[in-house]
């Protein structure tokens, strides 16, 4: 809020905080709301009134000196809230909350808030902006605007990048003046102008319309607009992913000034921000406000707020000067020269002061401005007292820059002393400001002393990157085992480089090395692979069974070796292979498992190599497992294998319990229980013989149901075809006799006729059909008759 001339700031947090905050950022005043999220604060043109709303549903409208209001709770979350401008005027008591529906409340005479539905049906409302009477808002199909005044919704804009998940990429709103609203969403800006219609088109149309007079792409995903004069200044959120990363980077957010033109925009200025953890922010997670009439900005990231203005005359001298408007820029200096000076006097006293170089250095960027000569030789001063870390992060390192010696300068003074400070210099500043390989030769020469420092290894990685010697980057990641390396990898396309790194790779991280290395397999060929593996068959086989669960065909040349590699390093998946392997050889596969002792697996290959008894013979003395040899006997489905197993458990009462509960459905139990010799004893007969004859007598009675439900179709479908049978059927003049060929019908209708109709629709005169066979009272029909019995059976039927 701008009012009364006193900037203060409205802020919400996460945990239903409202805090009241000055320009320097010093707490005022704080409100307890809720427990949870504030979602939107939304403060009139006088800064005396506020609303908040909570992800809770509450929602609140009060004074800020009084607390006299209305508060609300609501059973759904309340997205968002906005007042009326003049809300602290009697007669403009209004304001408008948005969650699954847009509301808005007036107050009466009677001092009662009446509510009424303006929009409902799309969704969520995500933002909304009042400006004058005009009240625009958002939600996940677009931007409306509803007037006051007249009561209209007057225009409905449609989002662009339906692509992006609208609560990831939220739309953004600005009222630029009364009547131009500008809206941006994911990548897209529209500037809308409302306008007035002429009242001879007025019709039953709204009195007021939208033109959208300027549509442009920006570079980056917008999370925050605001006008600047005829400008617009942009928050982006920048992001770069590419199909090779594993996942997207996340850079700092830009803060530019862009003009719109009328086929795209132009980009006055950019500045990049630095605020905390922007490496793990959204774009969701960034809002742009501004204090109109102060041209003062405001960025709030999730741990930071940045304030941003307009450059002071200093940056105007600079600007003339640089366009070459020497007369203008002098007329300007002289006017702040004297202002200039006494910058340049604090500079040299607080250089001659302990404690205050930061301070000097800072100045230097005000004092200095754009003249390398004078940053030459404060950046030697600096040095002669000791303090060229205090100026390191205010040089130039823009379009105007020092000399490659001076940064390299600085890097060497760091490099002395603080590995921490140097690491972060060389990820701030741009590689071209210094001679890259006399940077790289000085942390070789450290390294010698201390050649396993993380921090000196992790920055030397990051020259080589610079430098575009990827391979050595990638000797240093893999040696530090660093989660970079992957995505430096497939950013670079550095696969040649790593032929002969693949077993670093795997001891690294196996399974993102054998994906990686399986997804470019048209890089690293699969033989090349193996080769590298050969001496290490614990990775090989990793790598190999994540490729034969890929496709089990591309591979089968190593099904051979795959079978002593499952066999000596992963057991539990050895049954499976051999299973769904077609390339397997079996004999091969066979002497390994009985080398081994492999009782399962030998079954499974006996039996599939067609030595059922031999299989079944396994199961039942070294497995003595009847469950398994019964369960194998039903898969293989052979009365043999079942008369074998009959016979290797007659003389083991328990095989014969497992028989008698499990045989009842596969063989009859009459032949098992013959071959029983008297006076054994077996355990739990009883059960099992009631069990027998449970079963018997549950097959007798699916079998008389079987039987009634036959019965019953057949009676259903036989009264069905006598219904059809009984059916007319047509007969006019087209039909012909299929015995003479000529019409069925005379043309005398009212002489005595007689016609034979079969049921194939053949159709005949009553002398022309032949004699009936040998069953009385019963005609076929003599076509489909000689169709169904051969050539000729006609005329036989007829001799007959």
């Amino acid at each position: 809020s701008n009012s009364h001339e006193i900037i203060f700031l409205a802020l919400g947090t996460h945990f239903g905080k409202v805090y009241l905050l000055d320009i320097q950022g010093n707490v005022t005043q704080k409100f307890e709301i809720s427990p949870v999220k504030i979602n939107q604060i939304s403060l009139d043109e006088s800064g005396d009134h506020v609303g908040i709303c909570s992800e809770d549903g509450k929602v609140q409208v009060f004074g800020l000196y009084t607390r006299e209001g209305f508060h609300e709770n609501f059973d759904c979350p309340i997205k968002v809230v906005a007042l009326h401008p003049q809300f602290s005027k009697s007669n403009n008591k209004q304001f408008v909350t948005g969650g699954n529906k847009l509301l808005l409340y007036e107050r009466n005479w009677l001092n009662r808030w009446k509510t009424s539905v303006l929009h409902e049906g799309e969704g969520n409302i995500t933002n909304v902006k009042w400006r004058a009477n005009l009240i625009a808002w958002a939600n996940n199909v677009g931007v409306k605007i509803y007037d006051i005044s007249s009561k209209q919704r007057i225009t409905n804009v449609l989002r662009d990048n339906t692509n992006l998940r609208p609560d990831m990429y939220p739309c953004s709103l600005c009222w630029k003046d009364n009547t131009t609203l500008i809206i941006g969403w994911g990548s897209s800006v529209k500037i809308c102008v409302v306008k007035e219609r002429d009242p001879t088109e007025m019709r039953d149309l709204p009195s007021r319309y939208v033109e959208i007079v300027s549509a442009f792409e920006t570079e980056f995903f917008i999370s925050g607009l605001a006008p600047l004069a005829d400008q617009l200044v942009t928050l982006y959120y920048v992001k770069d992913s590419s199909e090779h990363m594993e996942e997207e980077f996340r850079t700092r957010p830009r803060l530019d000034i862009i003009q719109s033109l009328p086929e795209g925009c132009e980009e006055i200025s950019s500045d990049a921000l630095t605020v905390r953890n922007f490496q793990e922010n959204q774009c969701r997670d960034y809002r742009l406000e501004h204090s109109e009439g102060e041209s003062l900005f405001y960025i709030i990231s999730p741990k930071d707020i940045v304030v941003a203005k307009e450059r002071d005359q200093d940056d105007h001298i600079d600007w003339l000067l640089e366009k070459k408007k020497y007369e203008e820029a002098l007329m300007a200096a002289e006017i702040s020269f004297r202002n200039i000076k006494r910058h340049d006097l604090v500079l040299d006293n607080n250089l001659d002061s302990l404690g205050d170089y930061d301070a000097a250095a800072r100045k230097c960027q005000k004092v200095l401005g754009k003249n390398m000569d004078l940053w030459e030789n404060e950046v030697y001063r600096f040095k002669t007292i000791g303090q060229l870390k205090a100026i390191s992060q205010y040089l130039p390192r823009g379009d105007l820059r020092l000399r490659p010696a001076i940064y390299e300068m600085i890097l060497h003074e760091f490099l002395k002393t603080d590995y921490e400070g140097f690491a972060t210099l060389i990820r701030e500043w741009p590689g071209e400001l210094y001679n890259n390989m006399a940077i790289v030769q000085a942390v070789n020469e450290h390294l010698k002393k201390d050649p396993t420092n993380s921090m000196l290894l992790t920055t030397l990685a990051e020259l080589y990157t610079y430098d575009q010697r990827y391979d050595r980057a990638l000797e240093i990641y893999l040696k530090l085992r660093h989660k970079d390396v992957y995505q430096l990898i497939h950013k670079h396309n550095l696969f040649s480089a790593i032929k002969d790194k693949i077993v670093l790779l795997m001891d690294f991280d196996k399974e993102k090395a054998v994906d990686m290395l399986l997804d470019n397999d048209d890089k690293i060929s699969m033989d090349k692979v193996v080769e590298e593996l050969k001496d290490r068959p614990e990775l090989l086989h990793v790598y190999l069974h994540k490729l034969f669960k890929r496709d089990h065909h591309k591979g089968q040349k190593y099904h051979e070796r795959q079978i002593s590699l499952y066999a000596e390093y992963d057991r539990p998946n050895l049954l499976p292979f051999l299973r769904e392997s077609m390339h397997c050889p079996l004999e091969k596969a066979l002497e390994i498992c009985q080398q081994r002792h492999f009782v399962e697996e030998t079954v499974f290959l006996l039996s599939r190599m067609g030595n059922c008894r031999r299989a079944l013979q396994m199961i039942m003395e070294e497995l003595a497992d009847v469950d398994k040899a019964i369960e194998f006997a039903k898969e293989q489905d052979d009365r043999e294998l079942w008369d074998d197993l009959i016979s290797y458990s007659i003389d083991k009462p328990p095989f014969i319990t497992g028989l008698l509960n499990n045989i009842g459905t596969h063989v009859d139990p009459i032949l098992l229980i013959h071959r029983i010799k008297e006076g054994m004893e077996i355990p739990n007969l009883r059960d099992s013989l009631v069990k027998i004859l449970q079963d018997y007598n549950l097959q007798i009675l699916l079998r008389e149901g079987c039987k009634k439900i036959l019965v019953a179709d057949s009676l259903s479908l036989l009264q069905r075809m006598h219904r059809t049978q009984k059916r007319g059927v047509r007969v006019d003049e087209e039909n012909i006799c299929e015995s003479c060929h000529t019409p069925i019908l005379p043309s005398d209708t009212a002489q005595a006729f007689g016609v034979v109709v079969f049921h194939c629709r053949h159709m005949f005169h009553k002398e022309c059909l032949p004699s009936p066979g040998n069953v009385p009272g019963i005609q076929y029909c003599n076509i489909c008759s000689a169709k169904r019995r051969g050539p000729g059976s006609g005329i036989l039927e007829m001799k007959k």
